[in-house]
């Protein structure tokens, strides 16, 4: 793999509470520096990132309903919608976990239906082009059945990718997460990896397991490692 290649498959994500304006412009600086696929940043912050990465090979990205994905539809749309209109390339959306896990299913697999329509007509209205939509299911809280359950409703519902972790729960990605999902799931959706990814060798392994991104925070220290 070479460098342009595994920078890539990186999101280069700021999700603290923490986050302050000059941390997103160091981020996106740091994007720019180094081709990451896109960076991944609050709601709040999609302007600024917009601003600073026009003409740059990096997209931004924005969470929805993050992260517990137990906001309301219209919440959830509304925001969509925004950071869509705000200069966001792409969002990741936390699918209703409660209503998931309380066996809610057709509920889940309405309501992200109806985000990710959202965002494709908020992107032909305003002329964006395609906005990627990806569906994060929280793997750390679910069985292997339900992980199953899981990539069906979000095949049904229309989304680019299926993202294991929000990287707030007990539990991160795992090899054999991203194995299952690739497995289960439609070619055509790909596979993020995100918790708990922060060393070249941990990408290394979500790759090969069959994920195409990755969400870190350690993308620079990443690549430092692969061009050392």
């Amino acid at each position: 793999m070479h460098a342009e290649e595994l920078a890539k498959t990186i999101d280069h994500t700021l999700l603290k509470a923490d986050t302050t304006s000059p941390d997103v412009e160091r981020l996106c600086r740091e994007a720019s520096k180094y081709h990451f696929a896109a960076v991944c940043v609050f709601p709040h912050y999609v302007p600024l990132a917009d601003s600073l990465l026009r003409g740059a090979d990096v997209k931004v990205c924005s969470v929805i309903s993050f992260p517990f994905g137990a906001d309301s539809l219209r919440a959830k749309v509304v925001a969509a919608e925004e950071a869509v209109a705000c200069g966001a390339d792409e969002v990741d959306v936390v699918i209703n976990l409660p209503a998931f896990l309380s066996g809610e299913f057709g509920h889940v697999r309405n309501e992200l239906a109806s985000v990710v329509r959202a965002v494709r007509m908020k992107a032909i209205n305003t002329g964006r082009g395609q906005v990627v939509v990806k569906a994060i299911i929280e793997t750390c809280y679910l069985t292997t059945k339900m992980k199953k359950l899981a990539c069906r409703i979000c095949e049904q519902a229309g989304v680019d990718f299926v993202k294991t972790s929000t990287g707030c729960g007990p539990k991160g990605a795992t090899v054999q997460d991203v194995e299952l999902l690739r497995d289960c799931l439609d070619e055509r959706i790909s596979v993020k990896a995100s918790g708990g990814i922060r060393t070249l060798h941990d990408v290394e392994l979500m790759i090969n397991a069959g994920a195409v991104r990755v969400g870190t925070s350690a993308g620079v220290a990443i690549m430092k490692d692969f061009l050392s």
